[in-house]
């Protein structure tokens, strides 16, 4: 059951209006344009409610985005306030305010490992059921 709930929270879990200045254009393959780079992206969706009350306040949050991951991510990175919802194990729909962090980081570079810190703190941290992480290839220029 378990497996089927994360199943399904992988593929459906936040439907979020987001609106991003410029798309970004994803690799087909590991060879990117001319004047772009290969990254790694890494989109983490972080719930904050526990129930009907959000736990994860403003500041519990910037004190989280301070102290875990600007750390394993001090060379840049990008936090969009969205708003979700999913089902938990229980099978109750949960909508509640969301934090949507977006990394690119070079390949082979740890990132998978980091965000996994960082997943696994915030479940701990603020008692949380699921991180959402979603992994793609980007191609990026400066």
């Amino acid at each position: 059951m378990k497996t089927q709930i994360h199943k399904f929270f992988t593929l459906a879990m936040f439907a979020i209006a987001v609106s991003v200045a410029a798309p970004v254009l994803h690799a087909e393959s590991s060879t990117c344009p001319a004047g772009t780079d290969r990254f790694d992206e890494y989109r983490l969706f972080f719930g904050r409610a526990q129930g009907s009350v959000e736990v994860v306040t403003d500041s519990a949050w910037q004190s989280f985005l301070a102290e875990e991951i600007t750390p394993r991510f001090p060379d840049g990175l990008t936090v969009l306030d969205a708003y979700g919802q999913w089902r938990n194990a229980s099978g109750t729909i949960i909508k509640e305010r969301s934090k949507v962090l977006i990394i690119l980081a070079e390949p082979n570079t740890s990132g998978m490992q980091r965000t996994e810190e960082i997943m696994q703190e915030y479940k701990r941290a603020f008692d949380q059921e699921i991180v959402l992480r979603a992994i793609t290839t980007a191609c990026v220029s400066f």
